[in-house]
């Protein structure tokens, strides 16, 4: 009886000790996918604009903050504020980063000082960075922001609607 009670023990022990593993290595696997306050206040106020038009909201999707925060370092790094940089357009940045479209649209701006909002209406006096932010179509939206060595921000909206779920 003695024995048969250490065995379980041990195999209690065991169990505990390859749960606990896993768990461990689960944890490690990929960290949690988070927003900055700077790109929630952009996302805000593209959904409030489109809420006015009757558009439903951009949903954040995490394969497009990606694309949209590596332009926006790559613009800072090159001091250049471009929807083409290293012959790569947006639609090929989105695509190499996996995610199968059916639409694709990009908004970039760059500046000192500015508010989000300052950013977000130059947006919005520009026709076709207007029409990226309502467009019916688009479901979903990444948003990037850097800064250069010269303290110049660089802003990058990605648009787009997925063809499946990613």
């Amino acid at each position: 009886m003695r024995q048969l009670f250490t065995m379980a023990c041990l195999l209690v022990l065991v169990s505990g000790v390859c749960f606990c593993g896993r768990s461990t290595a689960d944890d490690k696997a990929k960290p949690a996918f988070k927003i900055s306050d700077d790109e929630q206040g952009i996302l805000d106020l593209t959904n409030k604009a489109r809420e006015k038009e009757k558009l439903p909201p951009l949903k954040p999707n995490e394969v497009l903050f990606k694309v949209a925060r590596a332009h926006s370092a790559n613009m800072a790094k090159q001091e250049k504020m471009e929807h083409v940089l290293d012959d790569k357009n947006p639609a090929d940045r989105v695509k190499a980063a996996g995610y199968k479209y059916s639409s694709v649209g990009e908004n970039v701006a760059s500046g000192n000082g500015w508010s989000l909002e300052e950013v977000f209406q130059v947006w919005m006096d520009s026709e076709p960075h207007k029409k990226n932010i309502l467009n019916k179509d688009f479901r979903e939206i990444g948003i990037g922001i850097a800064r250069d060595s010269k303290d110049r921000l660089y802003y990058t909206q990605v648009f787009g609607t997925s063809r499946r779920k990613q």
